[in-house]
């Protein structure tokens, strides 16, 4: 049984107080996580303030993007080392925004992934297509090519470690969402990928997020699909109550 996992992505959103105040009204009402694990992914300058208020306790503080080395002339990156000093303990890899604005890759995706887990991170690897892609019938095709970039060389049991995000990118901040079918057949084609990587029982230990549009009053309809055990969630992540329900509804699923 995998264990429903709701990741907040924060992107270029809150102040330090802002972030703070969310983590006390929070702290405390999160369900149990022993039956949902929860994550609040957050700019860069505030993840050390909110690892400190976190004390090991839920939701976990991760990070929306890394560089895969350990350190060197980067200007204005920040290394896996650094985010493993700090205590944060995921890293959300290939967003559809990364690739977009910062021309980030298959390939440069896939180095980040092993640098990540060679550091002791969780990456958070997200996957999906466009509109375009969409409509000429090629989501299986673009979605499963990019879950074979981002694995390959990792072996499965790393990659059991790891957890992957479908994000249909025309329906990321749009209010567009897909329905509960559409979600959970192209994360199903998700699976069927992993399986062919790395088996059927090792792809079943990977779980799988919906992420796009996700609210309070669709999630419960989306994690009612076999293969969706979670959602990587924007805009209602960073109201506390709107968080806080979709991680009672994690649980209740």
């Amino acid at each position: 049984m995998r264990k429903p996992i709701i990741a907040g992505n924060w992107k270029m959103h809150k102040t330090l107080g802002e972030a703070e105040l969310f983590y006390a009204d929070v702290q405390g009402r999160i369900p149990d996580p022993a039956q949902v694990e929860t994550v609040i992914c957050a700019p860069f300058p505030f993840l050390f303030r909110l690892v400190q208020l976190s004390e090991g306790k839920a939701p976990s503080v991760g990070a929306q993007n890394m560089h895969e080395e350990e350190s060197g002339a980067f200007t204005g990156e920040v290394s896996p080392t650094q985010l493993k000093d700090l205590g944060v303990g995921y890293v959300i890899i290939g967003h559809s925004e990364r690739r977009e604005y910062f021309n980030e890759t298959d390939e440069s995706v896939n180095r980040k992934i092993k640098s990540a887990l060679g550091h002791g991170l969780t990456p958070i690897v997200c996957v999906g297509e466009t509109l375009e892609e969409r409509e000429d019938s090629r989501t299986e095709a673009k979605v499963s090519g990019q879950v074979k970039a981002a694995y390959s060389g990792i072996p499965a049991k790393e990659a059991e470690r790891t957890v992957v995000a479908y994000e249909p990118i025309w329906a990321i901040g749009t209010g567009k969402t897909a329905t509960s079918e559409e979600a959970g057949e192209v994360c199903r084609s998700i699976r069927k990928t992993l399986e062919e990587l790395y088996g059927t029982e090792a792809a079943g230990r990977i779980r799988i997020q919906y992420g796009g549009s996700v609210k309070p009053d669709n999630i419960a309809e989306l994690l009612a699909q076999p293969d969706i055990d979670g959602a990587l969630v924007g805009g209602a992540s960073l109201d506390p109550e709107s968080f806080l329900r979709l991680a009672e509804a994690a649980v209740h699923e």
